[in-house]
């Protein structure tokens, strides 16, 4: 990624809403309408930032839908394809069943878990440095 790249990205990234966006989009398509009803702003405002997206390539029009005599365009993430083979990421605002949900969190925490556990003195022969965030929340509006 170029100088100019990174810039373009950071700049996409550093509002709070358009990374509430990008989040929602990592495994849904959706119009800015959509986008606006699930968030509660504006359809304008939503477009907006779906542009500076869509500018700094971290997101992709992926349809076109007719809708009460127009064209809606639908958008997804792009930032899971350029997952380093090393590394995994995820950012998404989704929703799914109760059970999966209990059953993941279990599992992140066995994770986390087993890294903390796995952990030794920086320089240790025989290992690489990495870094681990992990997050889950359940939005309980």
């Amino acid at each position: 990624m170029t100088l100019g790249e990174t810039h373009s990205t950071l700049r996409a990234l550093a509002h709070p809403l358009r990374l509430r966006i990008l989040t929602m989009l990592t495994t849904t398509a959706m119009s800015a309408a959509e986008v606006a009803r699930e968030v509660g702003h504006s359809q304008p405002n939503i477009s907006y930032h779906l542009r500076k997206l869509l500018d700094a390539s971290m997101v992709e029009m992926v349809e076109e839908v007719p809708i009460r005599g127009g064209i809606a365009k639908r958008y997804r993430s792009t930032t899971l394809d350029h997952a380093a083979p090393t590394a995994s990421a995820t950012d998404a605002e989704i929703w799914v069943d109760p059970a999966l949900w209990r059953d993941t969190v279990s599992r992140a925490r066995e994770l986390t878990h087993r890294l903390h556990n796995a952990a030794q003195a920086p320089h240790t022969p025989g290992t690489v440095p990495v870094r681990a965030a992990s997050m889950l929340d359940m939005d309980c509006r």
